[in-house]
């Protein structure tokens, strides 16, 4: 299962549209996961009408019709691994332990708000995945997002994508 990650699209506030990279590889994704601040219900339209099967929440910049629309955190079976989404997990010290505390029953737990790719695994086995943001890289160096392969409870392949400033339109800098 073929899963794409991404979150803090900020449209069309930080960016016009999402870059064709992105999109594309939504098309390439069975599962696509969205870890909040669509900010604009027309880009959560987007994804429902290009993903196969989107697993989404709302984050603290989405405002009522999105929160109507989507769950503080979302979970999915998907390969045989029990995948959390939320978007906000707290300060970065510390948070492997809590997010843990928080989600003992999952196996991924998929993130935002911060902007900053994180990939770390807790004490007992919780893989914590924050993909950036493709429209808003903030102090990053990079807009980003992510790829994973989830199979017979085993998630690979887990890759960090760098969207290339071209790629990412006129809001890339």
């Amino acid at each position: 299962m073929r899963l794409l990650l991404t979150s803090d699209t900020h449209l069309p506030r930080r960016a016009r549209s999402l870059p064709d990279e992105l999109l594309a590889a939504i098309a390439d994704a069975d599962v696509v996961i969205h870890a909040g601040d669509w900010v604009d219900e027309a880009a959560l339209d987007l994804f429902v009408s290009r993903a196969r099967r989107l697993v989404g929440v709302y984050g603290n910049n989405d405002g009522p019709a999105l929160r109507a629309r989507l769950p503080e955190v979302a979970r999915a079976r998907l390969g045989g691994l029990r995948f959390a989404v939320v978007h906000e997990t707290g300060p970065a010290h510390g948070r492997e332990k809590r997010c843990a505390e928080r989600f003992p029953d999952t196996d991924v737990l998929v993130f935002g708000h911060s902007h900053i790719p994180w990939d770390t695994t807790a004490p007992g086995g919780l893989r914590l995945l924050n993909p950036g943001s493709p429209t808003d890289r903030r102090r990053q160096p990079h807009h980003t997002y992510m790829t994973a392969e989830a199979a017979d409870g085993r998630l690979a392949r887990v890759t960090l994508h760098r969207i290339t400033p071209a790629a990412a339109g006129p809001a890339a800098s």
